[in-house]
């Protein structure tokens, strides 16, 4: 679908806006897709070994999973993934799946956990600061991880990648993520705040505009490959598209990747593959970066 094809959210009927964010009406094996997340995560697990868990924070959830390279001597690129759910749910443990790839890339794993939406009554600022503070907490614990503090990656999918959109946006200093792989995201919030994601997601016109990422792109000083697949619900396709563009502009799209016959839940997939559409990409931004 190319960006003339996008049509503009506030022409659509409620209901076709309310089924471009609902999933589920997009992607029938959703479940199916999601349970084997799971599956080859605890796949993973038992061919590379289970990682270790730390606190970055003292809330329950604010912890994450670190995988290393086997044999690494230190300084080794970290990549922060930062899971989907729809603000809602999700956690670490289903996107072990991807930890292969990249610890034989040569690079630690950091999966991240956080608080899920509805512990703060809708509202997403507190899940940004998590995930902000998770990835100051990765730089400042790195060189004894095993990890080199000056070469931080993310790897985010679907409402992940917006909040990792929030955090290289307005949370972090400037150019502290050397590259970003950001898959099936929402960049602006103005219509998740008229969909029917208003019954959980709890919005006022100063929040829609702190945490739409793609309203404060002056300082983004990341490389960043853009990423969905061509079967995700028509907004998702338009919001990655237009931030593609965006980033673009100022010369900070490291590459735009649209996946044939993937879903939004099918894409997260190739992660697990060194080949694959996903996992490729993410191994050639590693090489780039170092």
């Amino acid at each position: 679908m190319s960006k003339s094809e996008h049509t503009d959210w506030r022409q659509l009927s409620q209901s076709a806006l309310d089924a471009a964010y609902d999933q589920a009406v997009y992607a029938a094996n959703m479940q199916q897709v999601i349970a084997r997340y799971f599956s080859e995560s605890k796949r993973t697990i038992e061919r590379i070994g289970p990682p270790a868990r730390y606190q970055y924070g003292e809330g329950q959830n604010e912890a994450l999973d670190w995988f290393a390279p086997s044999g690494s001597k230190g300084s080794a690129p970290v990549v922060i993934m930062v899971h989907g759910g729809a603000w809602q749910a999700g956690n670490a443990a289903m996107v072990a799946f991807a930890a292969e790839t990249v610890t034989n890339a040569g690079a630690c794993y950091a999966a991240l956990d956080f608080d899920p939406i509805g512990d703060h009554d809708g509202d997403l600022q507190p899940m940004a600061d998590q995930v902000a503070t998770a990835i100051t907490w990765i730089e400042a614990n790195a060189v004894r991880l095993g990890g080199d503090p000056a070469r931080l990656f993310i790897c985010a999918h679907s409402s992940g990648a917006h909040l990792a959109g929030c955090a290289i946006a307005t949370m972090l200093p400037p150019g502290t993520i050397k590259g970003a792989l950001l898959c099936g995201g929402i960049y602006d919030l103005a219509p998740v705040r008229a969909s029917s994601r208003s019954s959980y997601v709890k919005l006022t016109g100063a929040s829609e505009a702190r945490l739409s990422p793609i309203r404060h792109l002056d300082n983004w000083q990341t490389p960043t490959i853009i990423a969905w697949g061509d079967l995700e619900t028509p907004e998702f396709q338009r919001q990655s598209s237009e931030f593609a563009s965006a980033l673009a502009a100022r010369d900070m799209l490291a590459g735009q990747i649209i996946g044939e016959h993937y879903n939004h839940f099918e894409v997260l997939e190739t992660l697990g593959n060194p080949i694959g559409l996903l996992g490729s990409a993410l191994v050639d931004l590693l090489k780039r970066g170092h």
